[in-house]
């Protein structure tokens, strides 16, 4: 039997926690350990790793970016692209192996794949980002990727053995 995709209203409400589980992996990496907040330095903008030109654009260029002076729109932002995330999980998921074990690390690899772009573009490319700190700044992005994964697949396949169930008989009966 074909895997089913999950609903609408479950795909929103997956992304929606995915989103959520978005920002707090960025949180818990960005912020707690990169040192993204007014004053720090953290893995990420220590002078003695980090590109000087990221530093100022970061802490010292007026104004600073949104997610120091104002991050309730990129935050929220955030949770925007969870939802698009948790549709194209819905769209792609069918074609996966069931179980979430292998259906995470697949979505986790598409997040994670638009967080390697945003440091290959900008802190790569426009502030001439080292090594260290990039390999720092992708091994976040891998861990938000994955929390984010997580959410936005349990969400999506909660109840799902007993969707395919009634399928199934749904099916059954129909023969009989």
């Amino acid at each position: 039997m074909m895997n089913q995709r999950p609903g609408i209203l479950r795909t929103i409400a997956s992304g929606l926690v995915g989103g959520v589980a978005f920002v707090t992996g960025l949180f818990l990496t960005f912020a707690q350990f990169g040192g993204a907040g007014e004053g720090e330095t953290g893995l990420l903008y220590d002078p003695d790793t980090q590109s000087a030109k990221l530093i100022a654009v970061w802490k010292e260029i007026e104004p600073l970016p949104f997610t120091i002076e104002n991050p309730a729109p990129i935050l929220g932002g955030y949770v925007v692209f969870a939802v698009c995330f948790a549709f194209l999980y819905r769209s792609v998921s069918p074609a996966w192996p069931a179980g979430l074990r292998h259906r995470i690390p697949r979505l986790a690899a598409i997040i994670w794949l638009l967080g390697a772009f945003f440091e290959f573009q900008g802190p790569v490319n426009l502030f001439h980002q080292p090594p260290r700190p990039l390999l720092v700044a992708l091994t976040f992005w891998a861990v938000s990727a994955t929390i984010t994964a997580a959410a936005i697949s349990a969400v999506a396949e909660a109840g799902a053995g007993s969707r395919r169930a009634a399928a199934a008989s749904a099916i059954g009966a129909g023969q009989g």
